[in-house]
């Protein structure tokens, strides 16, 4: 049997050159695109710029949401006015749909601190932003407090009040939710 094996393997790999010499040789052709790269193709942003409110935010998916140019996260443009533990806003984010799309997260502490401008107080967020109903308030992120094992059940928010200060408090509170969409998130655990 191992033979018989050989023996085909070893005819298949002689046909070879007779194949490409009957059907001539493969070529790629033409590998420049027919039209030009379209916004999907745009270079991702690096986190290094610094953007004026009016410039940075671009409204997208009919206006329900907002593309931060910075960063390249799309944010609920009107996050929800309720409060929820820690767990059922990660919940909440995962099944939310915004302009018809779901895929949407609880943001990382970095995500959710980035929006901050902390010469701002009310709300701590750029001049100029084009976000609705953002609260005075706390908000959670998917972060949870990690080095210190005397403290569980932490997790990291963002005050849109007092400058966007940051901190931990412990996960069964209920604070706002604001979702995002894109980046590389945390798994809420």
């Amino acid at each position: 049997m191992r033979e018989r094996f050989k023996i085909s393997l070893l005819r298949f790999m002689l046909s070879l050159p007779a194949l490409v010499f009957l059907t001539g040789p493969v070529q790629a052709g033409n590998l420049e695109p027919s039209t030009p790269p379209g916004p999907t193709t745009q270079i991702p942003p690096t986190w290094d710029q610094i953007l004026p409110g009016s410039e940075r935010f671009e409204l997208v998916m009919g206006g329900v949401a907002v593309k931060d140019k910075e960063t390249g996260l799309v944010w609920d443009q009107s996050p929800v006015i309720t409060t929820r533990s820690w767990a059922n806003a990660s919940i909440h984010c995962y099944g939310r749909e915004v302009g018809g799309r779901k895929g949407w997260r609880l943001p990382t502490i970095e995500e959710l601190a980035s929006l901050v401008d902390s010469t701002q107080s009310s709300p701590a967020l750029p001049s100029g932003h084009p976000f609705s109903n953002v609260q005075l308030a706390s908000y959670w992120s998917a972060t949870t407090r990690a080095g210190n094992t005397t403290i569980t059940g932490h997790a990291w928010y963002v005050s849109f009040f007092n400058n966007g200060a940051v901190g931990t408090i412990p996960n069964f509170n209920d604070l706002y939710v604001w979702c995002v969409r894109g980046g590389q998130g945390h798994d809420g655990q």
